[in-house]
């Protein structure tokens, strides 16, 4: 891979994972370890274990979410709704728009963080494979720029073996989904082309997984998504977010050994590993190291000192980000909220024997020293909304029923009429959204007593999930026509727990031109 084995120095001016020709450097964050990264991990193998368990647990007779774009139907933990409900995902879509301008004002960007689908599959399962197969960052960095060797072709052949295969195999999980767990298994027994549409879906979706967390990755976060972009109007200065704290912090130094003190009583060195490489990916403080770089034994305070703040400028911090920034020169639209910063400063402090929290979770006023305001406009705004958002989504959802109707008239002329009658002709179409039978009842209601309905006049048994469209025939007799009127169409079950209704207009001629007509008839009957 052309270019040097590690990326520039951040700054506020260019990106660091894009070089000066504009390629894109790859990175290698430096492993950590920290409460934050345990209580991420544990977040990330929970969104991910629901993830791969929503298609498998059962409830209501269905997947505990599928999508059946097939049939219209949509079930959800139970609740199915069908194609006449998708009204509802205005509500869904809302509330979760106002949901994540909330969280923003409040806590900063930590959906970005803790929850993303990006990061929580790049940070805790595509990137811990690369770590397993081709080793720490240095290891990874060191084989960007080795000559194709037989090692080389070999690691990087398994690991990308390993990410196309976890792309397929996510990409099929995702399928699930809409065609459900058994009708996909009867899908990849069958040929590709028995299906020929899913399957170019399926691995043409499983090509922009590998193509995103093989190469693009960060890009996606910096380049792609809006969400970063759009925190500088979400959030303000009392919002948590991601901070180096600078009146601590400043100005930096580098950790000097005491006058009078030896080799033997001096325990450690900050220093780099190798030449040419930051000091920050490796930081060794004692002779004997772990696998991420920190010294097993810890350093007190009485052995080093530094001359100004307690920042020594390892850029660990540097070395950890997933982004590459450097989050002491302020908040920037990369950092992703994910707090690897934080557990590499603290883990530097610890072996210092210096306070944690040089960078924190704080407000930009709590970092300058100032008060946090939790309550505040913005946060009592965005409170208000989802409250009343909430309680108007809860009275859509009290109106879904169990079965949906619609009535159309059917084509042709508008209305027929002959000696005796004037009648309209309707198709009624019956939806069950139930996976249990149903019978309805279809009756009219609000026509005159001398109003007649043709056909339904029985119950309406509907299996499971079934749809019929009938024909209703509204009849008025001639004599006792005056003119277009309007009536309902009511649906209900034979229990009566739910009634539908649809407002109909009957049509028919002008009353007027009807009597005339018989007046016609009569005369010419007489004579």
């Amino acid at each position: 891979m052309p270019g040097q084995p590690h990326p520039p120095a951040p700054t506020l001016e260019s990106v660091t994972t894009i070089r000066a020709d504009g390629s894109h450097f790859i990175l290698h964050p430096a492993d950590f370890r920290g409460r934050f990264l345990r209580a991420r991990r544990i977040a990330a193998g929970v969104l991910i274990a629901v993830y791969l368990s929503l298609p498998w647990i059962k409830v209501g007779g269905y997947p505990a979410v599928f999508l059946d774009l097939g049939a219209r139907r949509f079930h959800l933990f139970g609740w199915t709704l069908a194609a006449q409900d998708l009204w509802l995902l205005f509500f869904l879509i809302s509330g979760v728009g106002f949901s994540l301008f909330f969280v923003t004002a409040l806590l900063g960007r930590a959906w970005c963080g803790w929850a993303c689908p990006q990061t929580v599959f790049l940070e805790h399962v595509y990137r811990r494979i690369e770590r397993w197969i081709e080793g720490d960052a240095i290891a990874r960095r060191a084989l960007d720029v080795a000559p194709w060797t037989a090692a080389r072709i070999l690691r990087r052949g398994a690991k990308h073996a390993a990410f196309a295969l976890l792309s397929v195999v996510i990409a099929h999980l995702f399928l699930a989904y809409f065609v459900s767990l058994p009708r996909l298994w009867g899908m990849m027994g069958a040929a590709p082309f028995a299906h020929w549409g899913l399957f170019l879906f399926v691995f043409g979706f499983a090509a922009v997984l590998y193509g995103n967390f093989a190469w693009f990755r960060e890009q996606l976060c910096i380049v792609l998504c809006p969400y970063g972009r759009l925190q500088s109007v979400l959030i303000d200065d009392d919002s948590l977010v991601i901070g180096y704290d600078g009146r601590r912090g400043e100005p930096r130094g580098k950790l000097q050994r005491l006058g009078g003190m030896t080799p033997a009583t001096v325990a450690a060195d900050v220093r780099r590993l190798t030449p040419g490489e930051p000091a920050g990916d490796r930081l060794v403080i004692s002779a004997a190291t772990d696998s991420t770089g920190m010294a097993a034994s810890g350093l007190s305070h009485h052995n080093l000192s530094a001359t100004e703040g307690d920042c020594v400028d390892c850029t660990r911090c540097v070395a950890v980000c997933p982004t590459g920034i450097d989050i002491r020169q302020g908040l920037q639209i990369e950092c992703i909220g994910c707090a690897a910063c934080i557990d590499a400063c603290d883990e530097v402090m610890a072996r210092l024997g210096r306070p944690a929290g040089l960078v924190r979770y704080d407000s930009l006023n709590g970092l300058a020293g100032r008060a946090t305001r939790w309550l505040r406009p913005r946060t009592l705004v965005y409170s208000v909304l989802l409250l009343a958002g909430a309680a108007v989504a809860a009275a859509a959802l009290a109106t879904v029923r169990p079965a949906a109707f619609g009535v159309t008239r059917m084509i042709g002329a508008a209305y027929f009429y002959d000696d005796a009658t004037v009648r309209n002709q309707f198709l009624v179409r019956l939806v069950n959204k139930r996976d249990v039978p149903q019978r309805l009842l279809v009756r009219l209601r609000g026509a005159p007593a001398e109003v007649r309905q043709g056909g339904l006049e029985a119950p309406v048994e509907l299996a499971g999930m079934d749809e019929q469209v009938l024909p209703l025939v509204v009849v008025v007799p001639r004599r006792r026509y005056d003119g277009p009127f309007d009536f309902t169409v009511v649906v209900r079950d034979e229990a009566g727990t739910f009634e539908l209704a649809r407002e109909v207009e009957f049509l028919g001629p002008d009353p007027k031109l009807l009597r005339e007509d018989a007046e016609e008839e009569h005369e010419k009957h007489d004579h």
